[in-house]
């Protein structure tokens, strides 16, 4: 069995997900049960502050709560080696409005099986697995070929109909290295 299914075959959709406690780029602790509070239910979006892919988000993730005042979004950066400062520059520099929690080992792409950003997560209020996958099939609005994935998860989330694509592949930067990493520089 190949990594890749051996961690997707951890997390089941319906699966109650970890509910992490995290540092929080705006200072403190926070764990995914705190978003949920008053709330049916949260998107938790794998992020990186350098991810190519993820910059294409900001939009879109900053007007989350707007679109979605029942719904808790938080960013999660996981990327290998990215610190909780970059992240903090990266926002302030960006004018990021959405909460970012830092998992600087990475283990909370671990718990959420979660290999690349962005890599979206939508669950219920009890944190059970709804969708997991891609925001979009990357293409633009106006594009003919766009289809979002995310945002129709959450509206029949909201109107209690079941998901109709309840999981998406998803695509982008590489959370942990696939790179050798030696043990000493090379002489």
């Amino acid at each position: 069995m190949s990594g890749v299914a051996r961690l997707e075959s951890r997390q089941r959709l319906g699966d109650t997900v970890a509910d992490l406690e995290l540092p929080s780029v705006a200072g403190g602790t926070r764990t995914l049960g705190s978003f949920l509070d008053g709330r049916r239910g949260a998107a938790v979006v794998f992020w990186s502050s350098v991810c190519s892919h993820c910059i294409r988000y900001d939009e879109l993730l900053g007007e989350f709560a707007a679109r979605h005042p029942d719904v808790a979004l938080v960013a999660v950066a996981a990327r290998q080696g990215e610190t909780i400062d970059q992240v903090r520059q990266a926002a302030a520099e960006r004018g990021l409005r959405f909460p970012i929690l830092h998992s600087p080992d990475g283990a909370a792409a671990v718990a959420f099986s979660a290999q690349q950003t962005p890599r979206a997560y939508l669950v219920d209020g009890a944190r059970r697995l709804l969708y997991r996958g891609a925001i979009d099939n990357f293409k633009y609005a106006q594009d003919s070929e766009y289809r979002a994935y995310l945002e129709p998860a959450v509206e029949a989330f909201l109107a209690g109909r079941p998901i109709e694509l309840p999981e998406t592949p998803s695509f982008g930067c590489a959370i942990r290295s696939v790179y050798y990493e030696l043990p000493k520089p090379l002489p």
